[in-house]
Formats: C-alpha cells, structure tokens, sequence
C-alpha cells in the first residue's frame, strides 16, 4: 500500500468524523444563513492568513534531505499567498464587516488549532506540516465547490462572495494529485508518522472549528 493511500485509511475515522458536523453538512446543503455564513469566512480567515507562515516555517525547518518537500512547500508558498484577502473580499460583498475580521481575533477553537500546527512543525517534525495541508486541500475537494453553490442559491448570494470556496475546490483537486505523488516519496517512518499524526489531530480540531460556528438549524431549514 502506497503511503498516501495509508494516511486516507488510517484517518478515515477522523475524517468521517469532520464531514458529520453539522455545519458543514448544512453548509453543503445550502441550509444556511448569511450570518453562519459569514461566522464561516471569519474563522477562514483567522486560520488561512496563517497557511503561508506555517508552511515557510515547515519549509526552513527541514534538512538537504528533505529537498524535495523543501521545494514543494515553496511551491505552496507561491499558490497560497494572498488567499486571506479573497476571504476578506468575500464577506465584504456579502454584507460582512471585513476590517472588523482582520483587526479582530481567532473564536478559541480556531486559534487552537492554528497554535497546534506552529508548535508541532516547530517543535516536533516539520513534515507534519504536510498533514495539515492533506486535511485542508481534502476537506475543499470534497465540500468547497458544492457548499459555495448550494449557499448562494439559498442565500442569493453571487459568485463574487464565493471567491475562496469556488477557486478552492477547483484549485486543490490538482494540489491532491501533486501531494499524492509527493506523499509517495516519504521514506523515513518518522516523517510517515508526523505526517498522520497532524493529520488526525487537525481533522479533530477542524471539526471543533465548524462545530463552534454559531449555527441554528431550524432556522437554517426554513431559509
């Protein structure tokens, strides 16, 4: 069995887990408000304007020998840069207070697992940070697209406030594939397992994320 299809299996559980929130799984069926909505691109904010600090800290924290993983962290770098403001745009044009977001802080969930990362590629294993991006990139493949059109058919929302979910699903259906390959070429077993253990933590954490996304369903199905 190749490595990456071993990390799918051994997080299956984790990830199940995610995918069940409640939340999420209304986010994908439209079944929710704008205010939900925009609590949403609030904490999205609050974790992806840390993507590209986190992956340069990964990247200058590892070895020649990781050159390879060095070189595809700096080609995240590139592809990642600026994601923060298309979120920021995002809750603009839906009617959300943008600078309030940027100036303001992280709900608790949100911030823990953004603190879990730096501490763990800091002080741990700079591969881990690859089961961080496994959770992210995976969780936009399987939700991203379909929740962005989904809410903005309920909420008659347009594209232009679905910047980061539309781009986000298309964009890291290619990223699974290159981090697939990649995944393949981990040898050491101690960067096999930073890997898996990042990933089933951030899988948890996500999950708390969502789950603290101030949320009433009944209102959300009479949307």
């Amino acid at each position: 069995m190749s490595f990456f299809a071993e990390l799918e299996r051994v997080t299956a559980p984790e990830r199940t887990a995610l995918y069940g929130v409640r939340q999420l799984v209304d986010g994908v069926q439209g079944h929710i408000t704008r205010d939900t909505y925009l609590a949403y691109l609030a904490q999205a904010y609050h974790h992806v304007s840390h993507t590209v600090p986190l992956l340069r800290r990964a990247r200058d924290g590892m070895d020649r020998a990781h050159a390879p993983f060095r070189a595809a962290l700096s080609e995240y770098i590139s592809e990642e840069t600026g994601h923060e403001q298309w979120i920021l745009n995002d809750i603009a044009r839906a009617g959300g207070d943008a600078e309030a977001v940027r100036t303001g802080a992280p709900a608790p969930a949100t911030e823990l697992m953004v603190a879990y990362a730096y501490d763990y590629v800091g002080r741990v294993n700079p591969m881990g940070m690859f089961g961080m991006v496994y959770v992210l990139e995976g969780t936009s493949i399987a939700l991203a697209t379909a929740g962005a059109s989904a809410v903005a058919r309920a909420l008659g929302l347009g594209p232009e406030c679905f910047s980061y979910l539309s781009s986000h699903g298309a964009l890291d259906q290619d990223h699974m594939a290159f981090f697939a390959s990649l995944m393949d070429r981990v040898e050491d077993p101690a960067d096999r397992a930073a890997i898996v253990h990042v990933a089933r933590r951030v899988f948890v954490l996500f999950a708390d994320m969502f789950r603290a996304i101030p949320h009433t369903q009944e209102l959300a199905h009479a949307v």
